[in-house]
């Protein structure tokens, strides 16, 4: 009984440990840079912030600043829109949120494209079935240290749809409002594709470390040939 006890004490003094230990993160508005995604609009920044920040802690590797804390200290710091942490800046939001990252968005791709499968069917000179509308997004992620004002991680996650569908592993709910519309559409599947592989990468690069950056660095580099291979110089 006594060794019941004491090893129920100390699985309790480890789990109170690594929840102690967890990177406190806050998730500024997104920003967009990116041409031709209709879905962008009204609070849409916000919006896709909140969205992140609920993945975030879904994984409970991370406690999450509230949104409506961080929102009114980035606009007091007239950080709000601007994508980026200015170094006089991150220490005193690091302070005054608790955060010890800020993690900024940018969405600098996006793209939509329907194409034929085959296979459809044509009744009366009217087309049915046959295409398939898959979409493409890429968003530039910044882990800001609220202490120093330094850039810890940089890293490009991209989202997209595939002739098999999309693994939405812990979708948790569908989308609201300016993006309410966007709910089950390849818009949709690929934002939430990149939201979720952008918790992946931040829960191994703030809390896993060295045990899976191999992975994301192969995949950056996978990333960097296919854009290459597209330029003509």
């Amino acid at each position: 009984m006594i060794k019941r006890i004491l090893a129920i004490t100390v699985l309790l003094l480890v789990s109170a440990s690594l929840w102690a230990d967890r990177p406190v993160v806050g998730v500024a508005e997104f920003t967009n840079e990116a041409t031709g995604n209709r879905w962008w609009s009204g609070d849409v920044g916000w919006e896709l912030s909140g969205m992140l920040a609920n993945e975030l802690a879904a994984i409970n590797a991370f406690t999450v600043v509230e949104r409506t804390n961080l929102e009114a200290v980035m606009q007091e710091q007239d950080l709000g829109a601007s994508g980026r942490v200015r170094e006089d800046s991150a220490a005193q939001i690091g302070e005054l949120t608790g955060a010890d990252y800020i993690v900024l968005g940018t969405v600098t791709s996006y793209s939509e494209e329907t194409r034929s499968t085959g296979g459809g069917i044509s009744y009366r000179g009217i087309g049915i079935g046959g295409q398939r509308t898959e979409a493409y997004i890429a968003v530039d992620v910044r882990f800001v240290n609220a202490n120093t004002g330094e850039l810890a991680h940089v890293r490009t996650i991209e989202g997209r749809t595939s002739d098999s569908g999309i693994d939405l592993r812990a979708r948790r709910s569908g989308f609201g409002g300016s993006l309410s519309h966007e709910d089950n559409t390849p818009a949709g599947e690929a934002i939430r594709a990149a939201l979720i592989e952008i918790t992946d990468f931040a829960e191994c690069a703030l809390v896993l470390q060295d045990r899976c950056m191999q992975k994301y660095d192969q995949r950056e580099d996978d990333r960097r040939e296919r854009t290459r291979s597209r330029l003509r110089f």
